[in-house]
């Protein structure tokens, strides 16, 4: 009997049954702050309305402040055009491509668009001082590419899906007036200038009548300014048609735009709606050009034109190409991209020299220390 009464000795052992009761106490102390550290987050998110002292107070600015951006920018666009004199305000729209960047903290001030059809004399890096031609309509940046570089912010029109009627481009007989009043001005104030440039804020070659253009420049160059070469700054995406390149073979200097070597890249860099292939092919048919790339680096590592597999493809696309010279640079204005860097001076003349040893005449620009390759005689 003694030992069945040992049996239930045991009995006090299950008592720490109720240390399980103690366990569970600081267990639900444990919860119970856990709670109260998820609702601190909950109670900031009622500060939002900061943001509805914005211009547009709005429910949907606080439900959905991503898209504050796009009013933002759609307000400021129209009037900044208007107003040449003030640099135009981008917000971020322009990375609407690109859903997975941030959006940057300030925005960025972009070139203002030209009113008229002649502006300068400006100081170019490259061209020395330039008198620009500008043949796009006017307060309407239309071109062939959506580069992500562009001064003058991103293209809200292109040739493919807007085409302004052709009572809105500058005649030939109206874009020979203005240069010609241009030229007597400046002759009146004994002022110099080294090119008339076919450039502005768009891509020149797209003008319905860019031929006769051309003819009509080249008169009153020839009566007013007859030492002054006539250069275009071109994106080379309209060399399929025959009559942009007969225009461009009635003129001195041919600045062709080529930054990428595959398509993959000049998509990222240039938004271009063409292959690689389309536009080697179309600048093989234009003889004499000096190909200008533009190199640049995005901080968050979607746009990058400067590794050494890009360099190579690119310098591949010039020994098909053959052009006559080569010109590369960087970005020193605002870019329409915001995240763009430029590309250090050091990379820079590491791509100078790969180019000079494909054979080819190579200058950088931005890049003091650098000497400009002596011209052969």
């Amino acid at each position: 009997m003694k030992k069945v009464a040992s049996k239930p000795s045991p009995a006090p052992a299950r008592k720490p049954a109720k240390t399980g009761s103690r366990v569970r106490g600081p267990v639900k102390a444990r919860v119970a702050p856990a709670k109260a550290r998820a609702a601190k987050p909950g109670r900031p998110a009622a500060p939002k309305p900061a943001r509805a002292a914005s211009p547009q107070p709005s429910a949907a600015v606080q439900a959905k402040p991503a898209r504050a951006a796009e009013p933002a920018r759609a307000a400021g666009a129209g009037p900044a055009r208007a107003t040449a004199p003030r640099p135009r305000t981008i917000a971020v729209k322009a990375v609407r491509a690109s859903a997975a960047h941030p959006k940057p903290s300030a925005t960025a001030m972009l070139m203002p668009l030209h009113e008229g059809i002649v502006y300068g004399p400006v100081r170019s890096r490259r061209l020395g001082r330039s008198l620009g031609i500008n043949l796009t309509p006017a307060h309407l940046k239309l071109c062939s590419f959506n580069c992500s570089y562009c001064q003058y912010g991103w293209s809200e029109h292109s040739r493919r899906a807007s085409e302004p009627a052709f009572e809105h481009w500058p005649s030939a007989a109206t874009v020979a007036r203005a240069v010609a009043a241009a030229l007597r001005s400046l002759a009146a104030q004994g002022d110099r200038i080294d090119r008339l440039t076919l450039a502005g804020h768009g891509e020149p070659t797209m003008h319905p009548k860019f031929k006769e253009v051309v003819a009509a420049l080249r008169k009153v160059r020839d009566e007013l300014a007859p030492s002054v070469p006539i250069a275009v700054l071109s994106n080379a995406s309209t060399l399929e048609r025959a009559d942009v390149r007969e225009a461009l073979a009635g003129l001195d200097e041919r600045y062709m735009k080529l930054d990428a070597g595959d398509t993959a890249t000049l998509r990222s860099v240039n938004g271009s709606p063409l292959s690689i292939e389309q536009l080697v092919t179309g600048l093989k048919k234009v003889p004499g050009i000096v190909i200008q790339a533009m190199f640049v680096k995005d901080r968050t590592g979607r746009i990058d034109n400067t590794g050494d597999l890009t360099v190579i493809n690119w310098v591949g696309a010039l020994d098909r190409i053959r052009p006559k010279a080569v010109q590369i640079y960087t970005i020193d204005r605002t870019p329409a991209f915001p995240y763009l860097q430029p590309v250090p001076a050091a990379r820079l003349r590491e791509i100078l020299q790969r180019v000079r040893l494909a054979g080819f005449a190579c200058d950088v620009f931005g890049v003091p220390e650098t000497p400009p390759e002596p011209r052969k005689a």
